[in-house]
């Protein structure tokens, strides 16, 4: 059997894949089996920031490969207690980080954390959680839960109790929904699955009033839009809104398994011993990768680097406005391109043109690549959409 035969014959059928082996990569390129090479604008789902073969993440890999890599939660070690000190130095809210294998594990943690503040602080009752349409944050019981959509939700009922939704970017539609029963508010910034939307600095700005109005936590989902993707390091840094907790995953650790959820004191103070673990996150392999990570991303000059790029990519995006875009929005190389015809079509013909594309819902293109892409890699891209996208003309 070939890789494709072994893959239909024995893992299960939960993922429709294209017919294409990938066996190597080199920056912002992928090359499969038959010796093609893809520019990649997918990133492994917004998760190589720094793309493939990066030699510093390569001598870090093999140098920790020669340590233990794993502990256990039960004992200390120093990547992780570095890598925590540095992802606090880098957010003005946080005190204090609790490690995942995930992004839906860090939402899962974050909805455990929340619960356990109101249940501390102000006895039975005060439980629910408020979500908003178009929001995805993750596939695990309680993470599904705050995730409204029937395709997702509908078979594994019944899910988690206590979510209520109000509608995204829409201020009347969470004071109707938000009240002293409310102990979280889940948000993101940037809605990735939803099709790219911004949150508005005035919806932001009255979570957070309502949060305190009604004693309830804000949660900010940056497992996406986090960890330099937006051209600054969190995303809400260029709104000014602070949360309570912040969830966070994808590129952390450029494609190891990796997550966090950071916390001010005050969250982290009703958490003790023994009232949440996991068994694998924070190990010292997985760790030592997302210093690397953490430090490269978080220089000025590469946040920089994305902000100019991701200007540069948006601009030449909207120049194609008649090839079937109709809007382009987002933040430094976190973008969504609507389209006027169906977004999967454009995705299959992308493989075609060596271009790897994603979809966030039914019309919309996903464009997240390597963070390290340059301005000639995106006329490449840019060539190749357009190419693709003059076949339904």
């Amino acid at each position: 059997m070939n890789i494709i035969e072994l893959e239909q014959r024995y893992l299960v059928q939960a993922y429709s894949r294209p017919p294409i082996v990938f066996v190597d990569g080199e920056g912002v390129w992928l090359e499969d089996a038959q010796g093609n090479r893809y520019l990649d604008l997918v990133a492994g789902i917004a998760v190589n920031a720094l793309g493939y073969g990066d030699p510093e993440l390569a001598e870090t890999i093999c140098q920790a490969g020669k340590k233990p890599l794993h502990y256990s939660n039960l004992y200390h070690n120093e990547p992780m207690a570095r890598l925590a000190k540095k992802l606090v130095d880098l957010t003005p809210f946080a005190d204090r980080v609790h490690f995942q294998n995930s992004g839906t594990e860090s939402t899962e943690a974050a909805i455990k954390f929340a619960r356990k503040f109101a249940r501390t602080h102000f006895g039975e009752g005060k439980s629910d959680i408020v979500a908003f349409t178009g929001a995805f944050h993750g596939r695990t019981m309680g993470a599904l839960a705050a995730t409204p959509r029937e395709k997702y939700q509908k078979p594994y009922e019944p899910l988690m109790p206590g979510v209520r939704f109000a509608k995204f970017n829409d201020v009347d539609s969470a004071r109707q929904v938000i009240d002293e029963q409310v102990c979280a508010i889940i948000v993101e910034p940037i809605q990735g699955e939803g099709g790219i939307h911004p949150a508005s600095v005035d919806f932001l700005v009255a979570l957070r009033e309502l949060s305190h109005q009604h004693q309830a936590l804000l949660i900010f989902d940056e497992v996406q839009c986090g960890v330099g993707r937006t051209g600054s390091f969190w995303a809400h840094e260029q709104i000014g809104v602070l949360p309570d907790i912040l969830c966070t995953a994808k590129p952390l650790a450029n494609g190891l398994p990796i997550g966090a959820v950071l916390v001010t004191e005050r969250v982290a103070d009703v958490i003790h011993p023994g009232d949440h673990g996991t068994t694998f996150a924070g190990g010292p392999f997985v760790t030592s990768v997302a210093n690397v990570v953490v430090n490269r991303i978080s220089q000025p000059a590469f946040l920089q680097h994305v902000q100019e790029t991701g200007a540069y990519f948006k601009k030449r995006l909207e120049a194609l406005q008649n090839s079937h875009i109709q809007e382009v929005r987002g933040k430094g190389l976190m973008l969504g391109v609507q389209l006027d015809i169906p977004a999967g079509p454009v995705v299959a013909a992308g493989y075609k043109h060596g271009l790897l594309l994603l979809n966030a819902g039914s019309h919309v293109l996903r464009i997240v690549p390597p963070l390290i892409i340059d301005k000639g890699e995106v006329d490449i891209a840019i060539e190749r959409l357009d190419a693709v996208l003059t076949q339904w003309t």
